[in-house]
């Protein structure tokens, strides 16, 4: 029988290709690109004792480009309304984002609301800007409130603290039920001047986000008008944290910050289609779409890494939609942690996604095997598949840039030029009991 995930303590994600003109920064995350600091301690606000608290503070002197994708579950908590308001006060500008992990401060009513803002009050006094220029997101149990008077009393050291080698510690702090950190990290040349894009992320259960708990963290140096950043920030959510599920619950919390310092020095990108647009904007991508993957690694009691991908549907939004409702199958997941190639799950997942298509095309393969060609199934070797699914388990290269610890499920829908790809993990009975014990 398949077994749960090695207990890892630590993953620089670099799966997936550079995109052209790009390399991976070893070891690099959210204090990579010029104009940042960060710093974590431990405020007490976990029965654990780990690290619960971080900050990102930009260190140009003046506030970075921000923009932001938050959750879309009409429950959302009291740090996601702040960080609309806030940046719809200050105009889409940032000086200092706050995490706290142990609690979520969501459904805390006016008291945790109150909480929010005293929480970016706290930053910015220490910081030395307005509250405005302070964006805050808390991840953990929902209902429960912040314990304010530590979290206060630990504002000015941690703030104090920040550095620009601040980044991996404040990963580790972000993290809940997470068994590893994620961070990843790319730089490039833009405008003739050389660019970094990098980030963290956390999330491990409750992971299926709805952005159009996951909390993710990307910046970069370059320079870039609001307008612009936001576009782009949005776009990366779409083809990265959007497209991955765990376990097919929202979170009250889910939140993407991006900040962009200009401290690179490049002419301010104004246009997201010119030359230096589409650069940052593959960029940018390409380190939330290996942030994504990390996080669905990493989903609570997964073996392996699943990715679907599907072609031949009328629209890329289609395809997309028909991959995620794959990958978030329970009765798919459950097979392949059972490591049973059970092509009729993934086919009636195909078939509920909400988007049409003709069965007589229907197209399934597990690890490039087809199972499934034309709407009907084909002879193939059950053994090898179930094997194919048992090595992605075995194997040691967690989110090796072979994808050792993937398994790849293909799914045709006919001859449209649509495509999308989604990421899962599969269903284990550890998800079972550390959700069944969650808050005991």
């Amino acid at each position: 029988m398949a077994t749960s995930a090695p207990a890892l303590t630590s993953v620089t994600v670099a799966t997936g290709g550079d995109p052209p003109g790009w390399a991976t920064l070893p070891d690099g995350g959210v204090t990579s690109a010029s104009g940042f600091s960060a710093a974590a301690t431990t405020a007490g606000l976990k029965a654990s004792g780990s690290p619960d608290m971080a900050v990102i503070l930009v260190t140009t002197g003046a506030p970075a480009t921000a923009a932001a994708v938050l959750t879309q579950s009409v429950v959302r908590a009291a740090p996601v309304d702040l960080c609309a308001a806030h940046l719809a006060e200050s105009g889409g500008v940032a000086r200092a984002v706050a995490v706290n992990s142990g609690q979520a401060n969501a459904c805390t009513g006016a008291d945790g609301e109150a909480d929010a803002a005293a929480m970016a009050a706290a930053v910015a006094a220490a910081a030395e800007c307005v509250p405005s220029e302070v964006l805050v997101a808390s991840t953990g149990v929902i209902g429960k409130r912040v314990d304010m008077v530590k979290y206060e009393a630990a504002v000015p050291g941690l703030v104090a603290a920040a550095t620009a080698e601040g980044g991996a510690t404040a990963a580790r702090a972000i993290l809940t039920t997470d068994l590893v950190e994620k961070t990843a990290c790319v730089t490039g040349t833009v405008g003739g001047k050389t660019v970094t894009v990098g980030g963290m992320a956390k999330g491990s259960g409750m992971i299926h986000p709805n952005m159009a708990t996951m909390l993710g963290f990307v910046t970069t140096d370059a320079a870039v008008e609001p307008a612009v950043w936001a576009a782009m920030v949005s776009a990366a959510a779409d083809a990265s944290f959007n497209a991955i599920t765990v376990d097919g619950d929202t979170s009250t919390n889910d939140s993407f910050v991006g900040l962009a310092s200009g401290a690179a020095g490049n002419t301010t990108i104004t246009d997201v289609a010119s030359a230096d647009g589409r650069a940052l904007a593959a960029a940018l991508t390409a380190v939330c779409v290996r942030l994504a993957k990390a996080i669905a690694r990493d989903g609570e009691g997964a073996t392996v890494l699943l990715e679907v991908a599907v072609s031949g549907a009328t629209t890329d939004a289609d395809a997309r939609a028909v991959a995620r409702a794959v990958a978030g199958s329970s009765l798919t997941k459950a097979a392949v942690y059972g490591r049973d190639p059970n092509w009729g799950r993934i086919a009636a997942a195909a078939g509920r996604a909400g988007v049409p298509f003709d069965q007589t095309q229907l197209g399934v393969a597990v690890g490039g095997v087809p199972l499934m060609v034309g709407g009907t199934p084909v002879p193939y070797d059950e053994a090898a598949v179930s094997s194919y699914m048992a090595a992605a388990a075995a194997s040691t290269a967690y989110l090796g840039q072979g994808g050792e610890d993937t398994v790849r499920l293909d799914v045709s829908l006919g001859g449209g030029a649509g495509a999308g790809v989604a990421w899962g993990c599969d269903l284990t009975y550890k998800y079972v009991e550390i959700n069944a014990e969650y808050t005991t």
